[in-house]
């Protein structure tokens, strides 16, 4: 079954959709296919943030065709390794929110009155 997934670092968000059964590493090498960055220089992070390991499969975190839907895809979060050889911190930049509708364009209130003519 396909798992949908929303790739988290910083202000970069990447939508991709896998198996189940896809392993951790796998993963990885679809994200270096789309960053360029390698399998060994990334690190990902499941909803608790729990480091994920290369070896187990999106299944063994939870992120199953359930819970990973294309209308609702599961966050894994991504951590780059740095020129200094260590791992950046992860970062995920909350998403913004849309401004307030302008008056003309919001729903007039009826208050349960029907409005006549």
């Amino acid at each position: 079954m396909d798992v949908f997934l929303m790739i988290r670092r910083k202000k970069m968000t990447i939508f991709t959709d896998t198996k189940e059964t896809t392993s951790v590493h796998e993963l990885k090498k679809i994200i270096e296919g789309i960053l360029k960055f390698a399998p060994e220089n990334q690190q990902l992070f499941n909803k608790d943030n729990i480091l994920m390991e290369d070896d187990k499969t999106l299944q063994d975190y939870g992120l199953t065709s359930v819970s990973a839907k294309a209308q609702c895809p599961a966050a894994v979060g991504l951590a780059i390794r740095q020129d200094n050889g260590e791992f950046e911190s992860l970062e995920l930049t909350p998403f913004s929110s849309p401004p307030d509708l302008p008056d003309v364009m919001k729903a007039p209130e009826s208050n349960g009155q029907e409005q006549t003519s």
